[in-house]
């Protein structure tokens, strides 16, 4: 696949590193890759950071990579998905990052939207709509976060889902810490350090997240262990106040999995 040529409204320094972490994707891969190569602002890096993968994904990596310029090809011993996503920050060029699952998928207007909403209202923070789907093609949920998210909004639930994330390099990079729920740590720090994120203002989900049957995230008692972990002890709250954003936490959590109405 052949970058597509600027157009006038993208023909500006912004480049946008999208971060792919890669194990054992061989049957995913090559959807989500090219969700992010067919965007309509084609200024982007796709990092494929090949977490020491036994399927096909190493080859099928070196073949988007010899098919479009923009693919960044990278591997490493397997060290799980943090450390993969740290490699990429590491490599990535962009004024701009985005993060995308080997096995999520984005619509095509997906970041032309998202930088324009940042244009306008100036935050370097953005999010947006995204839709839950099963293995077999059901659409199981759409998630719509509020239009704007601070901190303390942000204790409540994660409501930037990382496959709809972007951020301004401007606001100084991160990293991703080994633990359950590292991808709502990284968030919740990236609001705190900007004060505010927003979303695209339309909500049609723009992302599409992909749920697998028996997935570690699947497991709600062991999520909520890792919550109130966060909670006491990266963030620090007292008990107390924990424990009342763990409600908050536990109702949001039941309204993100809403089956959608047939």
């Amino acid at each position: 696949m052949n970058a597509p040529s600027a157009t006038p409204a993208q023909a500006d320094d912004t480049l946008v590193s999208v971060i792919m972490p890669v194990y054992n994707a061989e049957r995913t891969l090559r959807r989500s890759a090219e969700s992010v190569l067919a965007q309509s602002f084609g200024q982007v890096e796709l990092i494929l950071i090949d977490d020491g993968s036994r399927d096909g994904s190493a080859a099928l990596i070196a073949e988007l990579a010899a098919g479009d310029g923009r693919v960044v090809a990278l591997r490493q011993a397997n060290a799980g998905v943090a450390a993969a996503r740290n490699a990429g920050l590491r490599a990535a060029r962009g004024t701009h990052i985005a993060f995308l699952d080997s096995d999520d998928w984005w619509e095509p207007r997906k970041l032309e939207l998202q930088l324009a909403r940042m244009r306008e209202s100036g935050a370097q923070v953005c999010y947006a709509s995204y839709q839950r789907v099963a293995e077999d093609g059901r659409l199981l949920s759409k998630v719509s976060p509020p239009l704007s998210v601070d901190y303390r909004r942000m204790l409540g639930s994660n409501h930037i889902g990382n496959l709809t994330g972007i951020y301004d390099r401007r606001l100084g990079d991160a990293s991703f810490q080994r633990m359950g729920h590292e991808d709502y740590v990284f968030w919740l720090e990236r609001v705190r350090r900007a004060g505010t994120a927003v979303r695209v203002e339309d909500d049609a989900p723009l992302a599409y997240y992909l749920v697998r049957n028996g997935s570690v995230s699947a497991n709600k008692l062991r999520a909520a262990g890792w919550q109130w972990r966060i909670y006491r002890q990266v963030e620090g709250l007292s008990a107390p106040r924990a424990a009342w954003y763990m409600l908050h936490y536990i109702r949001h959590a039941l309204w993100k999995r809403k089956p959608m109405a047939t």
